[in-house]
């Protein structure tokens, strides 16, 4: 089946195609409360979409929580600022000072064995120029690979580490300590959407080493090839953030990049992140 979607009706949601290809703005839903069969449809939309938006969404700490947990249990990233009453949920703050962007292609948190089904991401100040986000299909990507290099990645698994990230200004003291709870791990280059079923390139340029059981020089080739397919405008959609915007993303299907255009103005987004499983 073609990565690409085609549009469906729906009973409870207006669902709203942003390109042919990935990402759809979602109306006519609360997320501070919707019942069962409304979210089954939100389901079905994000599993045909990738990516869902929707506006105007007054959610406090606590609703973003419960919202993200109608998906499944949320983790409590090991590195990045939390509210303290809510540590699910991760703050990203950018100022002038401070001007912080995710500005490379990435899958959130592929360092861990069990790296996030997908993330809920609430836009709460927002710069009046600037600072929109792009997300990249993944399925896609690995579907419009030449068959030459499907043949070359088939079978092989990738090494995924924190220490491009999360490593950088630790000393080699703290890096061992981080490593004992952390220590890289192998997931698949191609890996079978556990709902879905379609396969999904998962390599994701800030936590990839390097493929398993590869010559170095031969390994850097083939990921910098890999690593060019998210960037592909006909691969990607782009959301343009206002105040409560919510972005519901897969992450095993997905990458994205924030585009840092907006400095010196502020800007502050809150995740929650939900729990995967191991990619296979």
């Amino acid at each position: 089946m073609s990565a690409t979607a085609t549009v469906t009706d729906y009973q409870h949601i207006q669902v709203h195609p942003l390109t042919a290809n990935i990402g759809a703005e979602v109306h006519g839903v609360d997320l501070r409360c919707f019942d069962d069969d409304t979210f089954t449809e939100l389901h079905d939309a994000w599993m045909q979409w990738k990516v869902l938006f929707f506006r105007d969404q007054h959610l406090s700490h606590a609703e973003h929580v419960a919202f993200g947990r109608r998906f499944g249990d949320l983790e409590i990233h090991p590195f990045l600022r939390n509210v303290a009453e809510h540590p699910e949920v991760i703050v990203f703050e950018s100022t002038a000072e401070n001007p912080n962007a995710a500005e490379a292609w990435h899958t959130d948190v592929t360092f861990r064995e069990r790296p996030p089904m997908g993330s809920a991401l609430r836009g709460r100040i927002i710069p009046d120029i600037g600072g929109d986000t792009l997300w990249a299909n993944m399925e896609l990507s690995y579907e419009r690979l030449p068959d030459k290099v499907k043949e070359d990645i088939a079978g092989r698994s990738a090494v995924h580490s924190y220490t491009k990230v999360f490593a950088r200004d630790a000393s080699p003291s703290r890096r061992a300590e981080i490593a004992e709870e952390f220590p890289d791990v192998l997931h698949p280059i191609v890996r079978t959407h556990p709902v879905t079923g379609r396969k999904v390139l998962f390599i994701s340029e800030p936590f990839t080493l390097r493929i398993d059981g590869v010559e170095p020089q031969q390994s850097e080739r083939i990921l910098a090839l890999l690593y060019e397919q998210a960037k592909k405008p006909q691969h990607q959609c782009r959301f343009r953030w206002r105040p409560d915007s919510i972005a519901l993303w897969d992450n095993r299907c997905t990458q994205h990049y924030a585009v840092p255009d907006f400095f010196p103005r502020h800007r502050q987004m809150e995740r929650v992140t939900i729990i995967g499983d191991r990619p296979i």
